[in-house]
């Protein structure tokens, strides 16, 4: 188990403080120490159902709709405990956005896919929202591909196309905090490095977590990483480093494809 918390309290977003999550009696993360900085991509990775989606589904508490699903230790958002009583969990997640492996664009044109948030929140005059579907669209590095079909049915997209528009439904809540579940799954090379490019460019904007598609992926992108197994923490730290030379055997032997 990691114990450290490597970046000073400034610069910490999300902390997880012995969070443990379980499905029934089964561990899905257990006593997990983290800190993820500002402004940078952080990178989780590992064999499947070593924790990865359960860490980052605690982080805007989407486990909460899973039944079954109880957690021991804290979230923290800033200052913020997640978790807490007081917390209002729909503002968490217009906070904390999340995109899946699989994108999922609503039955709906490209304009209204991305305005669809700020509508439930109450948006209605026309040019904010065709402000925040330009500044989202451009952000998630599809506006030029977009921006001459804008009322065209998001289904029409290519599969690359509908992820990156699912990434900037998300930024048009404008989050604190992009969660990122294997985005570029199944993706062409030229569409995942499409994807890559604008979580560069997103990190000067919103913290990224990603569990990345693989362990290439994470090494190219990511500016610190944590590699968890059978939902322990085993290791975490700046990602140069992590990569070529981890301090855990475990995470060695995973990088280098002894197993995994």
């Amino acid at each position: 188990m990691v114990d450290s918390l490597p970046a000073p309290a400034a610069q910490q977003h999300v902390v997880l403080r012995d969070l443990s999550i379980f499905y029934g009696s089964v561990p899905g993360l257990r006593n997990v120490n983290l800190a993820i900085p500002r402004h940078q991509i952080f990178a989780l990775f590992g064999p499947s159902r070593s924790g990865k989606t359960t860490l980052l589904r605690a982080i805007n508490r989407m486990n909460d709709l899973i039944p079954g699903v109880h957690r021991q230790g804290q979230v923290y958002l800033g200052d913020q405990e997640i978790y807490a009583p007081q917390t209002d969990v729909a503002d968490l997640r217009r906070r904390v956005g999340m995109v899946f492996a699989l994108p999922s664009p609503l039955p709906m044109s490209i304009f209204e896919n991305v305005v669809y948030g700020p509508r439930l929140v109450g948006v209605r005059d026309r040019r904010r929202l065709e402000e925040i579907a330009e500044q989202a669209l451009t952000q998630a590095a599809i506006w030029d591909e977009v921006k001459d079909r804008l009322h065209t049915p998001a289904l029409r997209l290519s599969g690359g196309q509908q992820q990156r528009l699912c990434i900037a439904r998300s930024l048009a809540f404008e989050p604190e905090v992009l969660l990122l579940d294997e985005p570029t799954s199944g993706l062409d090379p030229i569409s995942t490095a499409r994807i890559e490019s604008s979580l560069r460019q997103l990190k000067e904007r919103v913290t990224v977590v990603i569990a990345p598609s693989s362990i290439q992926q994470a090494s190219r992108i990511a500016d610190r990483a944590a590699f968890l197994l059978m939902g322990e923490l085993i290791e975490e730290g700046e990602a140069g480093q992590l990569f070529t030379n981890p301090r855990d055997r475990r995470t060695e032997d995973y990088i280098t494809g002894r197993f995994g």
